[in-house]
């Protein structure tokens, strides 16, 4: 009798464990103070490249991502993906280092309604009726917030459009590239403007890392920025294994544990205040999320329906 477990279970156990290391990291990125966030940043890029490179050689995978390097147009976009991918880093532990985190944990309840956006400016794309319905609602919550509080959410529509613009370009690339291939070439983009800075760092003295070597040093500080290559790695490969084995519907209701749990950080454990018109704000995004996410299983359903019927075995 096979015990195991299906593949669906698998899939959704993947992506229970990849957003919700997500949704904890603010309270990591926390831990890794005094540490400023371009050093972080670029402590992530250093360390998650050599859990990478580790993963790719255990798996036999190096020589045919290697391979993909020789294919220019391939890179190029790869490159770009690069760049949205550090700029989504560097903006989140921005956001947590200034006491930001519902504003950064709201960018991740709206990435679902900017892909959606981008899929009609970028790819034109048409949506569906309840689809441009979400936006819109969406569209009035973030004006709710900007008068309510008298700026604009620009954390939030930051870390939404980079994140949304950095699954643009991976859709763009397509299954070609796994994801521990894809994250590979893209810490090598950013491998070496990474190692500058922290070059820099240590010649001038700002660098935090090894401070804590010494006598009577716990190599804690230390430890939690080397860390950071595994945080950054793990929830990406689960993420990926997740996507091949759930249904898209499946996948876009799972992804909203990572903004509520770190609403629920910033809030509870970090102390951050929720004025009425942040509430209101988040009203009218979760609302627009409950109408996409009505969309989503609707035309799932629709779609499923609209398959043949399997021939039965002969």
């Amino acid at each position: 009798m096979d015990v195991s477990p299906s593949p669906e279970r698998r899939g959704l156990a993947a992506a229970l464990g990849a957003f919700g290391l997500w949704g904890v990291f603010p309270l990591f990125i926390s831990l890794l103070a005094p540490a400023g966030p371009v050093e972080i940043s670029a402590h992530r890029v250093v360390w998650t490249f050599l859990v990478c490179l580790i993963v790719l050689a255990v798996t036999g995978t190096l020589r045919r991502t290697r391979a993909l390097l020789s294919d220019r147009r391939l890179l190029g976009r790869i490159a770009l993906g690069a760049v949205f991918l550090a700029s989504n880093w560097l903006i989140f532990v921005i956001a947590v280092s200034i006491g930001r985190v519902v504003d950064a944990s709201l960018g991740y309840f709206l990435n679902p309604l900017v892909s959606a956006g981008l899929a009609v400016v970028v790819l034109r794309e048409r949506l569906r009726p309840l689809q441009w319905a979400a936006l819109g609602v969406a569209g009035v919550g973030i004006v709710v917030m900007a008068v309510g509080l008298g700026t604009v959410p620009w954390i939030a529509l930051a870390l939404a459009f980079t994140f949304g613009l950095y699954g643009l370009t991976k859709n763009q690339i397509g299954s070609r590239v796994t994801a521990i291939s894809g994250l590979s070439i893209e810490t090598v983009v950013l491998l070496l403007p990474a190692l500058g800075y922290l070059a820099y760092l240590v010649a001038s003295g700002g660098s935090t890392f090894g401070l804590d070597v010494g006598v009577g040093g716990t190599l804690g500080h230390s430890l939690l920025l080397i860390s950071s290559g595994v945080a950054s790695a793990i929830p990406l490969v689960l993420f990926a294994a997740a996507a091949r084995r759930l249904p898209l519907a499946t996948v876009a209701m799972t992804q909203f544990i990572t903004p509520v749990m770190q609403l629920i950080a910033g809030v509870l454990v970090l102390g951050e205040q929720m004025s009425p018109a942040r509430w209101w704000g988040f009203a009218f995004v979760w609302g627009a999320l409950v109408v996409l996410s009505i969309d989503i299983v609707r035309s799932t359903r629709a779609a499923r329906l609209a398959q043949p019927p399997e021939a039965p075995p002969t």
